[in-house]
């Protein structure tokens, strides 16, 4: 192995070696406490230090890194002391999630670093999110994150080096090719002959390294900086190394042959990097022995402290508590000046005045710029904010999700336009595994709402027109908003905006232009979590949301003997269960009327918490009127008959007759 010290200092030559041995004796104790049945699980970064520490010597401190599971090289390199990296592994509460989370599943902004979660891709676009936040920061500063070959087959992948390169980011893409992705070799992964050259496509510089040369490594990471920092772009590159150990250590190595084994340890980037520094003088065997002793003795003594501490104890409220970053809505009331304007322009009022009320504020979706998107919301914003805080994405709904919660991490408050609500599934993955989870797993809040087009009535087919909230009211972190009024429509935006939780905000597609109302020109707010009575009766509570509130509405003008409690519950996560509780036992029945199918809808779990809770107040069974347990059709007769609307009489009729 050729190194080239080109124009480094001992003094750099020797903090490289301390750096790269760290790891590897922490990793070797590691080993030890496995056999010892001491630590249940480990997946070892043996015989590729070089890259993890070669990279995070060349960052500054405040520049975020993120690593994946055998990245030790950039927890050690940050100086994170043992103690809780050893707390975090072994799930007490003194590392960074609380037991939550076990390995390297973590972040911590105090170092800058921001740790993976089992979906690899994600995190491609988080960094992009990050660099983003940087450039418009205008502070020189780089974002790394780290890959293996085997997720740059993800379509995350691809679509974060799109966005980076169209976006000109200063990301450093880091490709750990260590020859297998578990047990499968890269033979069996890709056909191009180099992963670098996948760079190609996106118009970006890419380079191929010798990640088992640390000198290699952090030499052409420090000219990559300072490079980027004078002319910010996004760099792939592809480090050549490999992974001596198994996936995870109860994997093995059995499907390895044994021949490559004994080639790569022959390329140990420690020991070949020991033996050039011996050999050139710059490291003594005295000088050796004491700094491995003295790591040594930090390891041991950092274990101790781990093991003294005790294991964590469960209580129902420390697990919810943690569930959404704790936030006191700044309730903002409304002006008396007034207009009567549509629901679509009170959502486009809420997001000009949230943006200028947020500098900090980023709105990306897209054709929203110039064009102003699909629905015209955001036509005129560019001229009002410009291009950098009002951004076309390419097509990659995945990669922008992602994008959104690096720039909540890096000190943003990201809006994404989904075109149509149908479209999220291709970013489903970031928003129930990332945005959802992060608070709960490290404290790290997602600043990010999600505007969501919905909803049927306009003949639009399959895959434009579902009203899709049971997908996300399932998953604890979420906040997910559904209004029907303008009014409400403006005040809840406005709160969501101000809310560092996610929330999934929906806009009913066929409200957007059919529904007035009288809006107080001037920002205000509406709390989350809070239903509204739109009528009050005594024979039976309607509980309803978005669209369907409407045709509810219709359903009473038409039937005006009914006495009733009509409840438009406007947010669906948080619930306010308070308001449908005091209302069903008031009036003894209760229907809920959704437009989503029946099956595994909002009105299910509304249905069963009243049955479980109010059932001695009941006179009646609870209903549910919903959409058909298919598809929306595109066909008008086909999605009449879908809908609820010609059959939510006849239930509500007679569940008053029972």
């Amino acid at each position: 192995m050729n190194f080239d010290k080109k124009n480094l200092t001992n003094d750099i030559l020797l903090d490289l070696y301390k750096r790269i041995l760290k790891p590897r004796l922490i990793e070797e104790k590691m080993l030890i406490l496995i056999r010892q049945g001491k630590v249940s699980k480990w997946f070892s970064g043996i015989g590729q230090e070089a890259i993890a520490v070669g990279l995070t010597a060349a960052l500054d401190s405040d520049e975020y890194i993120l690593p994946m599971h055998r990245n030790l090289g950039v927890f050690t390199g940050r100086d994170i002391p043992l103690h809780r990296l050893f707390s975090q592994w072994q799930g007490k509460a003194n590392g960074f999630t609380k037991g939550r989370d076990r390995s390297f599943h973590f972040g911590t902004q105090q170092y800058k670093i921001i740790g993976m979660i089992s979906h690899l891709g994600p995190q491609l676009g988080v960094a992009d999110g990050i660099a983003l936040a940087n450039k418009l920061k205008k502070n020189g500063k780089v974002t790394a994150v780290f890959t293996g070959e085997g997720a740059t087959s993800e379509g995350d992948f691809h679509e974060a080096l799109n966005i980076a390169s169209v976006w000109e980011l200063p990301v450093l893409f880091i490709i750990e090719n260590n020859g297998y992705g578990l047990s499968t070799p890269t033979n069996e992964q890709y056909r191009c002959k180099n992963l670098a050259d996948k760079g190609i496509g996106y118009g970006m510089e890419s380079h191929i390294v010798d990640g088992n040369n640390i000198l290699e490594v952090y030499n052409i990471l420090t000219e990559l900086k300072a490079s980027m920092k004078e002319r910010p772009r996004p760099v792939l590159l592809e480090f050549k190394t490999f992974r001596m150990r198994g996936h995870e250590e109860a994997s093995g190595t059995k499907y390895v042959p044994q021949e490559l084994m004994d080639l790569w340890a022959e390329k140990d980037p420690v020991e070949n990097y020991k033996k050039y520094l011996t050999q050139n003088g710059i490291l003594t065997a005295d000088f050796d022995t004491a700094l491995q002793s003295e790591i040594k003795k930090e390891i041991e003594e950092s274990w101790a402290l781990t093991n003294a501490e005790p294991e964590i104890k469960a209580t129902y409220s420390g697990e919810l508590d943690d569930v959404y970053k704790t936030f006191i809505n700044e309730e903002v009331s409304p002006s008396e000046e007034i207009e009567n304007i549509r629901f679509i322009d009170a959502i486009s009022q809420g997001l000009k005045q949230s943006m200028e009320r947020h500098e900090n504020s980023v709105i990306m979706g897209q054709d929203i710029a110039e064009y102003g998107g699909a629905f015209k919301i955001t036509d005129g914003f560019v001229a009002q904010f410009g291009k950098e805080r009002v951004r076309n994405t390419p097509i990659c709904e995945s990669a922008v999700v992602s994008a959104a919660m690096g720039l909540s991490i890096n000190g943003y408050k990201a809006i994404v336009e989904m075109q149509f609500a149908d479209f999220v599934s291709t970013g489903f993955n970031p928003i129930v595994n990332l945005l959802a989870k992060s608070h709960y797993r490290w404290l790290e809040n997602a600043d990010v709402v999600v505007r969501m087009p919905c909803g049927g009535g306009t003949q639009a087919g399959p895959f434009h027109s579902q009203t899709n909230e049971a997908w996300f009211t399932k998953t604890p972190g979420l906040k997910v908003v559904y209004p029907a009024f303008p009014y409400d429509a403006k005040g809840l935006l406005n709160a969501s905006i101000n809310d560092p939780n996610p929330v999934l905000f929906f806009e009913h597609k066929q409200l957007y232009r059919s529904v007035y109302q009288d809006v107080p020109k001037d920002y205000y707010t509406i709390p989350l979590g809070k239903a509204a009575i739109l009528k009050e009766g005594t024979d039976v509570t309607i509980i309803s949301f978005g669209a369907a509130v409407h045709w509810a509405l219709d359903t009473l003008a038409k039937n005006p003997q009914i006495s009733a409690d009509l409840l438009d519950l406007r947010t669906l996560q948080p619930l306010d269960i308070e308001a449908i509780y005091a209302s069903v036992k008031k009036t003894g029945r209760a229907i809920i009327y959704q437009e989503d199918s029946m099956f595994g809808g909002v009105a299910s779990d509304i249905s069963a918490m009243i049955m479980e809770n109010c059932f001695e107040y009941l006179d009646a069974p609870v209903k549910r009127v919903a959409s058909l347990d298919s598809p929306i059709p595109f066909t008008k007769a086909l999605e009449d008959q879908y809908l609820p609307k010609g059959r939510f009489e006849k239930e509500l009729l007679g569940l008053l007759q029972y």
